[in-house]
């Protein structure tokens, strides 16, 4: 149980922009995408795009973006207010997310991860995700990020498409 009660994640709307930037801004720093980004995804700019948000008590506390393409999902944010972690809820933004990915069609679940969050890392892992890549100089700051795959089906116990020999 959180701080203050149930976790409900639901799909967020026009009306959570404010939010979910203050969500990016909070927890991503200089990564965070800009209150234009994100207005623009939740009005369903990229159809491809899924904005969830996790609320306790009526207020948003954390929010997460998918990409379902095909056969392939990509997890682009998953945030959780610092007062909120360790209760759950990213557990439940993940677990909505797959739902997300498997309604879709996709068949593995990919996401980019700093190499030095060994919370996060951990997080994944125990999630069922595993290291496929790295990717130098990735983020902003130059850190290194770790792409990590859960699979849905098939999908990461082989190469995507475009990396088959």
């Amino acid at each position: 149980m959180t701080p203050a009660g149930a976790v409900l994640v639901r799909a967020a709307g026009p009306d959570d922009v404010a939010a979910v930037a203050a969500s990016e801004a909070e927890n991503l720093g200089a990564d965070a995408w800009s209150e234009g980004l994100v207005a623009a995804g939740l009005a369903g700019d990229v159809p491809t795009v899924h904005y969830l948000v996790a609320e306790v008590g009526g207020s948003v506390v954390g929010h997460a973006v998918v990409s379902v393409v095909v056969d392939l999902s990509e997890l682009q944010r998953i945030a959780v207010a610092s007062a909120y972690r360790r209760h759950g809820v990213a557990s439940a933004l993940l677990a909505e997310v797959v739902t997300l990915a498997r309604a879709g069609g996709a068949d593995r679940l990919l996401l980019e991860v700093r190499e030095n969050n060994a919370a996060a890392k951990s997080f994944y892992a125990a999630a069922g995700f595993v290291e496929v890549d790295r990717r130098p100089r990735y983020y902003a700051d130059g850190t290194t990020a770790v792409v990590l795959c859960l699979s849905l089906g098939p999908g990461c116990d082989r190469p995507p498409a475009t990396m088959a020999p």
